[in-house]
């Protein structure tokens, strides 16, 4: 039976996120219990003109090729995928996991192999959306597993996921402009700022933001968005910052994260559950150790943890830094196969917080002061 709520999503995604237009090259990769989704974006795709080509990721594919493969396999960079990557104009890939702890027994120094390979590919593709000669777009289709681990039942986590995407208004692309709007108000300031300070419940970190470019997430990379982010001065950060969630990557949860940075490099890792992983991932290379991105979430539609990073790090009232690799787009230079957001909430039932911008206290617990 048609659902018309994917049609709109589909629509959304291909004339909003990606401005796509006729005779482009469209990629869709989408997870095997998408499909539903996918067949939406190829429909709408066509309709405007361009021509998309459908990738389905069959499901544990993953692990069967993280549990078997050689290191030869592992560290392979496939020719055909880096030509899809430096060719096409964009890509919509459409995440449904059917299992969320499929990775969680997989050795994470394969993972890490595995991970700088696919940052080769990624690249290409994250330099050419930085000169706008390209464009994607990442989005997640709900699912039985992604619900549980929601901890809501799969009604339930539909209607969470269209209200933060804005799928439940009239207009979503309408609403994506006006939240665009506001948000290029924080922009707008945190461009001229130098130094930030991010203090909470056993967090005092500080950065140097100066010169580098701040960004309105609204709609278009991620789907959902609803964050501002950038790229700290790679040997400006100190302090300590303890992660509020736990924080999922690679199909492993990592609990109770805690990282002291000295002139910008993680000297000192802790966690009450994950620290191999943490520790392994760590070690990737030698970005892996240091800061990649800054950012603020600010939608607060979401209101709950739900396990999901694309979700977690949108959460209006929390901050989150991502280890290793950086946006060029931010001018942050930090190159590295890891790229792990992990969140910290500010808001006044985690014990509140506050954001100093040059001294200036433009944010304090869970809400924006200026």
């Amino acid at each position: 039976m048609h659902d018309p709520r994917l049609t709109k999503w589909a629509n959304t995604m291909t004339q909003y996120s990606l401005s796509l237009k006729a005779g482009q090259q469209l990629l869709i990769r989408v997870d095997e219990a998408g499909v539903p989704l996918a067949r939406e974006v190829y429909a709408s795709a066509i309709r405007l003109g361009a021509h998309p080509h459908l990738q389905v990721l069959l499901d544990g594919l993953d692990e069967v090729f993280l549990t078997t493969a050689s290191d030869e396999q592992l560290e392979y960079v496939s020719p055909i995928r880096k030509f899809e990557y430096e060719t096409i104009d964009a890509m919509c890939a459409i995440m449904a996991p059917t299992n969320t702890a499929g990775l969680s027994g997989v050795d994470p120094a394969k993972q890490a192999k595995a991970q700088k390979a696919n940052s080769i590919i990624r690249k290409s593709l994250f330099q050419r959306t930085a000169t706008e000669k390209a464009d994607w777009v990442l989005t997640l289709f709900p699912t039985p597993a992604a619900a549980q681990n929601a901890g809501l039942s799969l009604a339930a986590y539909e209607e969470f996921v269209m209200s933060a995407m804005f799928l439940d208004q009239d207009d979503p692309a309408e609403a994506w402009r006006e939240f665009s709007r506001k948000q290029q108000h924080y922009v707008d300031y945190l461009n001229q700022v130098k130094t930030l300070r991010f203090v909470a419940a056993d967090t005092d970190i500080t950065m140097s933001v100066e010169g580098r470019l701040w960004i309105n997430s609204d709609g278009h990379r991620n789907f959902p968005s609803g964050e501002v982010f950038s790229g700290p001065i790679e040997n400006s950060v100190n302090g300590r910052v303890r992660y509020t969630f736990p924080t999922a990557h690679l199909g492993h949860e990592v609990h109770d994260i805690q990282l002291t940075f000295e002139n910008g490099r993680v000297v000192s890792a802790e966690a009450s559950s994950g620290l191999e992983f943490l520790e392994e991932m760590l070690e990737t290379d030698p970005g892996a150790r240091s800061l990649g991105e800054v950012a603020i979430g600010n939608n607060y539609g979401v209101r709950r943890y739900t396990r999901n990073t694309l979700y977690d790090e949108k959460i209006g009232g929390t901050f989150h830094l991502a280890l290793g690799n950086a946006y060029p787009e931010t001018g942050g230079v930090n190159s590295s196969a890891v790229h792990w957001d992990m969140v910290c909430d500010m808001r006044p039932d985690a014990g509140g917080g506050a954001i100093y911008a040059d001294g200036v206290v433009i944010h304090e617990n869970g809400e924006w002061k200026i």
